[in-house]
């Protein structure tokens, strides 16, 4: 028998503390939970150790969702001579590929935790001789720094995904390592932070990253099964995040509750969220239990993300930041970034919105439909693209952005300095968090500098580009190239180029302006202030955007 989870209640907040619910792997039983790391640890069942095994063609097309080349070759590997091959062979099909293993071939590969002990865990099912899974366990981890810090090999337990079962999710799904996750994994800026957020943590892969470089982290969700896989991910990896399984919460605070409900009245230096986005249509006598909840916020359109931006300020410290994703509807003949500037008009936050995508309803719908397997029901299917139609008609949306969005609440006496609304659907570089982080750094260096008293360099990663007609003395376009980070490129007239090419951090950004002007200005109907404003103010726009830098050497951080 499962102990059923129990809530204690902390003026409004819910701390979940027993981690046990129906459905979901238990994680009151350290022996098993050390038997089985130490199982998956001998075998490599790592990112790594799967990819070796599988071969390069495969694994690529396990990371598509796509199992039939990884079926093909793990079949003979589990029939190999060798025991670490034919135990991580038997382990893979198992849970990654959801293939019944014997009992005798599971008890092999996991001599320490055995068939039997999955099954105390809630981990798998064993009848008549043959072991079912009814949950996902697998291989995550990221490379260490240059220091040879930082690095993690863990494992994930989650709901078994679409392609792994039969029929439509549950309505309680516990989603796994995801597009979106992993995307906001890559988006986030990591410095020290004593507090840190994880709203709508789902199976815990942020907590897992903050632990790196946050001394607290208090991961919230709406669903009991979500905390419970979440507490079981931890507990599993212990070792490798240095938690103490006695004291789990000296580094982790779980809480049961909607959104901010759960942490009012607190505060977090930073704030990750993977929010219920999607939007959904509601229909007409909905439960919460008709929903989604690990995508499906409740609420209309995308009043969800309206609502989170909106109220985030209230939890964010002094100088604390918020990373989410979201969604946002573009109204027909409505620029995308009208509505998210109308959520944060006057909010006296630091915002910055990245589109990188935007579809049509039809893609939306079809896109969301698939998630959920809910196209494997025709007729239901039918309705249900139907009433996704009709509810963007409803608010004459047009269109559907995806994309990135970062808030800071400005430190005490200070107000907001940067409010960047902009669309980057094109590849950029991964993970962007560091190069984001960059920027915000550069943003705040020219709010507290004189650009023109400064001494700029050009970046290591910028290259330069021009283009001329065949024949021509003049190139007609000159380009700035970003090879790094977000990526941009940047127009320059003639004069800008020039001025680009003479930050060598030698001289100010005034003095160069000044020898352009002697250069320039033997034109009587040159204006001279009209020149230098006006490249000043391009100027800090190369340095805002990363093309130019500060030169360290000369300039005060």
């Amino acid at each position: 028998m499962y102990r059923p989870y129990t809530c204690k209640v902390t003026d409004t907040a819910f701390l979940f503390t027993a981690g046990n619910t129906d459905d979901a792997p238990r994680s009151d039983r350290p022996d098993l939970l050390s038997a089985l790391a130490a199982d998956l640890r001998a075998i490599s069942y790592t990112v790594d150790g799967v990819a070796d095994l599988l071969g390069e063609s495969a694994s690529a097309a396990l990371s598509r969702d796509q199992l039939v080349p990884a079926l093909l070759a793990s079949e003979q590997l589990a029939e190999s001579h060798e025991p670490d091959v034919r135990a991580l062979a038997v382990v893979v099909r198992l849970w990654l590929l959801a293939v019944p293993q014997a009992v005798a071939d599971v008890d092999a590969a996991l001599p320490g935790i055995r068939a039997q002990g999955l099954t105390d865990l809630g981990l798998a099912t064993v009848e008549s001789g043959i072991v079912r899974v009814k949950a996902d366990l697998r291989p995550y981890g990221w490379d260490a720094n240059a220091d040879g810090t930082g690095g993690a090999n863990l494992w994930v337990a989650s709901d078994l995904a679409a392609h792994q079962q039969p029929g439509v999710l549950r309505h309680d799904h516990v989603l796994g390592i995801g597009r979106a996750s992993t995307t906001l994994v890559q988006t986030t800026f990591r410095q020290h932070t004593k507090r840190a957020l994880d709203l709508g943590t789902g199976c815990g892969i942020q907590t897992f990253h903050l632990l790196h470089h946050c001394e607290h982290v208090t991961a919230t969700d709406i669903s009991a099964r979500a905390l419970a896989f979440t507490r079981f991910n931890l507990l599993l990896n212990a070792k490798e995040l240095e938690l103490d399984p006695n004291n789990l919460e000296d580094r982790v605070s779980l809480r049961l509750g909607s959104l901010l409900d759960p942490v009012a009245g607190e505060q977090f230096g930073l704030v990750v969220s993977n929010p219920p986005f999607v939007i959904t249509p509601r229909m007409g006598g909905e439960s919460p239990s008709d929903q989604f909840t690990y995508r499906d916020g409740g609420l209309p359109g995308d009043e969800i993300v309206a609502s989170l931006v909106q109220s985030i300020a209230g939890v964010l410290e002094p100088g604390g930041t918020a990373q989410m994703l979201g969604n946002w509807e573009v109204t027909a003949g409505a620029d995308w970034k009208d509505r998210p500037m109308a959520w944060l008009q006057n909010s006296g936050l630091d915002v910055w919105f990245i589109q990188r995508e935007q579809v049509s309803p039809e893609q939306y719908a079809e896109t969301w439909l698939q998630d959920a397997s809910q196209n494997r029901e025709g007729g239901h299917y039918k309705d249900s693209y139907a009433a996704y139609l009709d509810d963007f008609a409803s608010r004459n949306a047009e269109g559907i952005g995806f994309g990135m969005i970062w808030l800071r609440r400005p430190g005490d006496g200070h107000g907001p300095i940067i409010s960047r609304f902009e669309e980057i659907s094109y590849p950029i570089e991964q993970p962007i968090g560091p190069h984001l982080g960059a920027a915000v750094e550069r943003a705040d260096w020219v709010a507290a500098n004189p650009v023109p008293e400064a001494h700029v360099v050009v970046a290591e990663d910028v290259t330069e580009e021009r283009h001329q007609r065949p024949g021509a003395l003049h190139p007609g376009v000159i380009l700035l190239r970003q090879g790094a980070g977000l990526r941009r490129t940047n127009l320059l007239s003639t004069e800008l180029a020039g001025f680009a090419s003479a930050c060598d951090g030698q001289l100010s950004v005034k003095q160069i302006a000044s020898a352009l002007v002697s250069l320039l200005g033997n034109d009587e109907d040159f204006d001279e202030a009209g020149f230098r404003e006006a490249l000043f103010r391009d100027v800090t726009n190369l340095v805002l955007d990363g093309f130019l830098l500060p030169d360290p050497a000369r300039t005060s951080a």
